[in-house]
């Protein structure tokens, strides 16, 4: 398991997500992300990707304007 950094300060939708998505496919079952966000939307739209995509959220914070994620990624769909 590795853990990967990813920074989707100030994207707005659905940017974060389509970078997630990306970053994810170039990476192994049971690797984290833990991702930076600020768009307001990112909660649920991350919340959706997951379930979709069949990964795991591990954590999320939420700090000031500053969203962070932690996923585990499942098998690849």
């Amino acid at each position: 398991m590795k853990l990967h950094s990813l920074n989707c300060q100030g994207m707005n939708c659905p940017m974060p997500i389509v970078e997630l998505t990306k970053a994810a496919r170039t990476l192994s079952e049971g690797d984290q992300i833990e991702v930076t966000a600020t768009d307001m939307a990112f909660k649920p739209d991350v919340e959706a990707w997951a379930r979709r995509m069949g990964h795991q959220i591990e954590s999320y914070e939420l700090d000031g304007e500053v969203q962070k994620a932690v996923i585990s990624l499942g098998p690849p769909k």
